[in-house]
């Protein structure tokens, strides 16, 4: 079923719980085929899908996860650590996350469980290839409007370090996900200006795979959370799924809570489709693919109201408060 559904719910806990029906009954109605013989879910991290993965976890008993491979949005490049063992298991980095909020509780977990691996690049070395080698096209780009830039490698680049970035940690990794024949659900949450995972603010839409210079407010907003003390403790990069890969999913759930996303998420509804405010492609992505909002009367203030100006747009309103 193609479209666009808005469900409104009166607080965080009861917008997990709506959430939850729909990730279990998708589970629940997968049937493995020669064709996808596992189901294959997209997950976020951060605050907003805590209570999601609570509810799947003590439901457990309904589905076989061996039946299921997930997929992450993103991971820090630059975390503390002198290994990538060692820097994906502090305690900020997304790996961690996964394991403490999801895969740990479930018994069996996943049968395959994925992150980038942005853990993998040192980013002292990478910060020094690019500064190397600043404003050379034979070596990289970077695309965007915003603060935040995607670092564009072309397939012919000059170092071998951003070579293997390009080959082994963005192109493998959209490749495993093409393997297992594409993402069937995709959770994502939402920044405050209307970014997903990592692809921040004014990156084009058409961007697949990205290594991600941070947005400064990405960066101080980490910090003003409490995830790291300082600025300069805080990692500058990130590996992430773009907004061309997300897109793809056949199903796309998004959570919101919150005033601070309010305005994000009418702009999304309401305004144009723009790079500048990424999930604002959700309007294109739902003539084709089925697009879920489910955020709470918080994050919905600035929709409400203007229900009739959404259904123009064929977006749908349902109100659970």
């Amino acid at each position: 079923m193609m479209g666009f559904q808005v469900y409104i719910t009166k607080d965080k806990k009861q917008m997990s719980q709506v959430a939850a029906q729909i990730v279990l009954g998708q589970i629940l109605s997968f049937i493995p085929s020669e064709e996808k013989e596992k189901m294959v879910l997209g997950l976020a991290t951060g605050s907003t899908p805590t209570g999601l993965y609570d509810i799947i976890a003590s439901n457990q008993h309904l589905f076989d996860a061996q039946r299921i491979v997930s997929f992450n949005l993103d991971e820090y490049v630059g975390l503390p650590g002198a290994t990538p063992e060692e820097r994906a298991r502090h305690p900020e980095s997304y790996a961690h996350f996964m394991s403490e909020q999801l895969f740990q509780k479930l018994t069996p977990s996943f049968t395959k469980t994925f992150i980038p691996q942005g853990t993998k690049v040192a980013e002292e070395r990478l910060i020094q290839e690019l500064g190397s080698h600043k404003d050379d096209p034979s070596y990289y780009e970077l695309k965007g409007t915003d603060f935040g830039k995607a670092v564009s490698i072309p397939d012919t680049t000059l170092s071998d370090y951003l070579s293997w970035i390009k080959r082994e940690i963005l192109d493998g990794y959209e490749e495993l996900i093409r393997s297992y024949g594409g993402i069937d659900l995709q959770v994502v949450g939402v920044g405050e200006k209307g970014h997903i995972g990592f692809h921040e603010c004014g990156i084009p839409l058409e961007e697949r795979m990205l290594l991600v210079k941070l947005d400064e407010s990405t960066i101080q907003n980490a910090v003003k959370d409490g995830h790291f003390s300082s600025v300069e403790e805080s990692p500058h990069y990130a590996i992430s799924m773009g907004a061309g890969l997300v897109y793809e999913a056949s199903l796309i759930l998004l959570l919101a809570n919150g005033e601070r996303k309010r305005e994000t998420i009418a702009g999304s509804l309401l305004g144009p489709v723009t790079c500048n405010l990424p999930i604002s492609f959700s309007q294109e992505y739902a003539k084709k693919g089925k697009m879920i909002y489910i955020v709470d009367e918080l994050a919905a203030k600035d929709i409400l109201g203007k229900e009739s100006i959404l259904s123009s747009k064929e977006i749908y309103v349902s109100n659970l408060r």
